[in-house]
């Protein structure tokens, strides 16, 4: 095979290989940009905001903000849900705490069990509206959160490929100016005319 046939399809391969990571990179930073802004828009619609600073200053066992809480959530004092953290934060840092204080540690089923069980107990009965609102907004951030997380993955899959795609451009670069320069008569591999053995006397 002449050198310059061989140069010239890995300079094609490497062509087509950059325009594919191009495409996926672009397609992995649409997948972020779409999560991240679904995820934003779903949560402003929820209006879900943090306790203030100064309820957060007042945290005590047993009350809306508890101690417990305080390195997860104090962070966002007085802010709106509007991120994958947050959301995360509030569901798993704020939400659940309150619903494990509850009885039957706020597990929905136990719950509504115990309430089908005594139908004639309101208090039961105001307990499984409680934790079923707790338990779906819960499950609601929680979602949003995954999504988001989806996106911060697509995106560093994004960067990877661009980077990735950058690599190959350079080296299809390369390899399309060693194509130039190759000479047309050149065979790959390189044919090497046997040695004449010396004669023995």
């Amino acid at each position: 095979m002449k050198r310059k046939t061989f140069d010239l399809i890995l300079t094609a391969i490497g062509a087509g290989v950059t325009i594919m990571l191009l495409v996926a990179g672009g397609l992995l930073m649409w997948g972020y940009s779409f999560a991240s802004s679904n995820v934003h828009d779903q949560l402003a619609n929820q209006q879900v905001y943090f306790p203030t600073a100064a309820q957060m200053a007042n945290a005590k066992p047993k009350t809306e903000v508890t101690p417990y809480m305080l390195p997860y959530i104090q962070q966002y004092a007085g802010q709106e849900v509007l991120t994958g953290p947050q959301a995360e934060a509030y569901a798993n840092h704020f939400i659940a705490v309150h619903l494990s204080n509850m009885p039957y540690g706020g597990v929905y089923s136990l719950v509504s069990a115990a309430s089908m069980a005594n139908p004639h107990n309101t208090t039961l009965a105001t307990e499984v509206q409680t934790v079923f609102r707790g338990t779906t907004l819960r499950a609601m951030l929680l979602e949003a959160y995954g999504f988001w997380k989806f996106g911060q993955i697509a995106l560093i899959g994004s960067i990877v490929s661009f980077v990735l795609a950058g690599l190959m451009a350079v080296l299809t670069g390369i390899g399309w100016v060693h194509y130039r320069r190759t000479p047309e008569e050149q065979e790959f591999p390189k044919h090497q005319e046997p040695k004449e053995e010396l004669a023995t006397v």
